[in-house]
């Protein structure tokens, strides 16, 4: 392809790349375009092939998709949480792929109403998703978004819950972020740009009245943040928050006056990120600032200069503060210390403050569902690599636990006949990095097992030891799972993202070689059944560390890999670019251009033996654009010097997160289990 034939964008492209001394020319370039038949018949050939060469996998496809979901209880229901004087649920029907969205008034013995039921408005569309829910503050209206697509772009409608009635009031083209003032007509909602998708208004919509005289009350100028609009806890104001990877700013105004003007609460302050809520005079603030970890302060709402700030919670080197639950007479705080998430209560009467105890080698908790400040009750998740979630009410004056709830799993699922442990693996420089385990209990660790690593390593997210119903069929055919706690999550701290990020980037991927090396010199793992998955940015971690070292496992699973790292980030069209600098460094700039390149998948494919590889993607992602990982395979095959399985499914009705449904995206997990169990039971020495 000549320069005279590339399109704009990618001329654009190229001379930011001369600039460097980089001009080749991309020869896949032109896969970016999904309008385009050639392009179109390439994707649905790479699906005929991975057909073609998974055709004999046929029968244990079918069979792991019938046993997974066998596993989902075909009639259930979510537990109920109060808001005044209702209880509100999700339930689903036997059969159905989405759910009910219900309440009962008063009692829940009281006859429910089905607010939104998910399978009617699914019916004509192959992809089907709500983005968020929101009942008005008299509780009889609903707003909800859905999106048909899976490009995360969302139409909002309006339900008179009362009487059944959809209201005419559509609004197109929004983010699924939504916000009720207190006068029971007014709806705050975010708008997107149409070309790079990055939250950047905030608007009023009065019901009754037309579209287009909504009322846009914020713009965010700036294109490395992003903003979206959220209620109080105390349903006392509406918040506008404005976000970038290492920056925060808030603006708020009272529920009670939705026509005045938003007031800034801190101005936005390179490498100050915070959050807040609120309750009586005072603002609680979550703030990074002079706090690598994090703290929490106070502040009066009349005077919110830094200078009237009361420590609450003081900064701690070797404690993580994570988030925070407001109460009337307590305060619940999310802890990470060694990498295990603690609950902290701390009663505000000055009573000794103490921590829920969680007795286990690796688990994930989290708070829910706490919509109401005077109660005694806190509502809490936990769940483990073993133990299914379960949903807590935790008296906080008697100290008293009570399961509401945990997921069933029918048929002869048995958590005692699994294992959980914790291992630590010792990276290049020396620190230590968590390994989440489970397996069978009767599986000997003789180094003749097939093991699943799954890594993702970005963003300061973590991924974290909870379980997964599908999982068993793995477990339960030998194989061993793994999760490489690796940095650039921020499972140790907020250093460990940090070392995990920008010119510290490579540590991630250093790190889940490690791990992996550890799992087979612990004789976790065969090294010749050794397999690694990770998706989007984990997508990213696999490419990297298959160019770094190919020989090091049999398979790999890369789901909607992010693996055109230099490409995308000199792109500000495409969606994430411009607020992502912070994240990966901005390639203008000479000194991120050489580091990334040194590492971005796509750009270090070579003429080596790779192993085999099984990539997904969506044709309407908005995340990872389709292109990147049809490009990547393309090159892998251009350039690799074996016969390997080299497999791209592309799901022509889905984005990001895949097929939408409570089953139907099964069948993908079934591909890429019996894609693993192939391989591990065809073991050449």
């Amino acid at each position: 392809m000549s320069e005279n034939h590339l399109p704009p964008v990618a001329k654009r492209q190229l001379k930011k790349l001369e600039r460097h001394g980089h001009s080749r020319i991309d020869p896949y370039y032109w896969m970016k375009n999904r309008e385009n038949p050639e392009v179109i018949r390439h994707l649905q050939a790479e699906n005929n092939y991975t057909e073609a060469v998974m055709s004999h996998t046929t029968d244990l496809r079918e069979t792991l998709f019938q046993e997974i979901k066998e596993r989902i209880k075909p009639e259930d229901c979510s537990v109920p949480y109060r808001k005044e004087n209702y209880y509100y649920y999700t339930r689903f029907e036997k059969g159905k792929e989405y759910a009910l969205h219900c309440r009962k008034k008063g009692s829940l013995s009281s006859q429910e109403q089905v607010m939104l039921d998910g399978n009617a408005i699914a019916e004509s569309h192959n992809y089907f998703a709500i983005g968020s829910l929101s009942v008005s503050h008299q509780q009889n209206l609903l707003a909800y978004a859905t999106d048909t697509e899976g490009r995360r772009i969302y139409a909002i409608r309006f339900k008179n819950i009362e009487t059944g009635e959809l209201l005419d009031d559509v609004i197109e083209q929004a983010a699924g972020n939504l916000a009720w003032a207190n006068d029971n007509e007014t709806l705050f909602y975010t708008k997107q740009d149409p070309q790079t998708l990055r939250w950047n208004r905030i608007l009023r919509h009065k019901i009754g009245t037309p579209i287009s005289e909504d009322v846009l009350v914020y713009a965010e100028e700036d294109e490395t943040f992003s903003v979206h609009v959220y209620k109080t806890k105390s349903n006392q104001f509406i918040v506008i928050a404005s976000e970038q990877t290492v920056s925060s700013e808030y603006r708020f105004l009272s529920a009670n006056t939705p026509e005045a003007e938003f007031q800034l609460l801190l101005p936005r302050a390179r490498h100050h990120e915070y959050t807040l809520d609120q309750l009586g005079d005072h603002f609680f603030i979550l703030t990074n600032k002079d706090a690598r970890n994090f703290r929490l302060v106070r502040m009066n709402i009349e005077t919110p200069e830094t200078q009237y700030w009361q420590e609450i919670i003081s900064h701690r080197d070797d404690v993580l503060l994570e988030d925070f639950e407001i109460f009337r007479n307590q305060l619940v705080v999310v802890e990470r210390h060694q990498g295990l998430r603690q609950l902290r209560v701390i009663p505000w009467n000055g009573s000794p403050e103490y921590y829920i105890d969680f007795n286990a080698e690796a688990y994930h908790v989290y708070l829910t569902d706490n919509f109401e400040i005077d109660t005694e009750l806190l509502r809490f998740g936990y769940t483990s690599l073993e133990t299914p979630r379960s949903i807590f009410d935790y008296h906080l004056g008697t100290r008293e636990k009570m399961l509401l709830k945990q997921d069933e799993v029918p048929g002869n699922f048995d958590p005692t006949n699994y294992r959980t442990e914790r291992l630590m693996a010792t990276a290049a420089d020396g620190n230590q990095i968590p390994i989440s385990i489970v397996r069978r209990q009767e599986l000997t660790l003789d180094g003749t097992h097939p093991l699943l690593l799954y890594g993702y390593g970005s963003y300061g997210l973590n991924v974290e030891a909870s379980f997964g119903s599908a999982r068993i069929s793995l477990l339960d055919r030998g194989f061993i799972y793994a999760i490489a706690h690796i940095r650039g999550g921020q499972v140790m701290g907020r250093q460990w993202y940090e070392d995990g990020k920008l010119l510290k980037k490579k540590n991630t991927f250093t790190d889940f070689i490690a791990c992996a090396e550890t799992l087979v010199s612990k004789q976790y793992a065969s090294p010749k059944k050794l397999f690694a998955m990770g998706a989007s940015a984990g997508g990213l971690l696999m490419g990297t560390v298959i160019n770094m070292r190919p020989e090091l496992f049999k398979g790999v699973v890369a789901e909607v890999p992010f693996t055109d790292v230099l490409t995308t980030m000199l792109d500000e069209s495409i969606p994430l670019t411009t607020n992502e600098y912070d994240e990966w460094g901005n390639p203008t700039d000479k000194e991120y251009y050489d580091y990334i390149l040194s590492y971005s998948p796509y750009d270090n494919v070579a003429a080596t033996n790779y192993p085999n590889l099984l990539v997904t993607t969506g044709i309407h992602d908005s995340q990872v654009q389709y292109w990147e990982p049809a490009k990547w395979v393309a090159r892998l095959r251009s350039n690799r010097t074996n016969k390997n399985w080299l497999l791209l499914k592309t799901n022509m009705d889905a984005g990001h997160s895949g097929p939408s449904g409570r089953y139907r995206n099964h069948r993908e997990t079934a591909l890429v289990y019996a894609f693993l169990l192939d391989l591990a039971e065809d073991n050449p020495s």
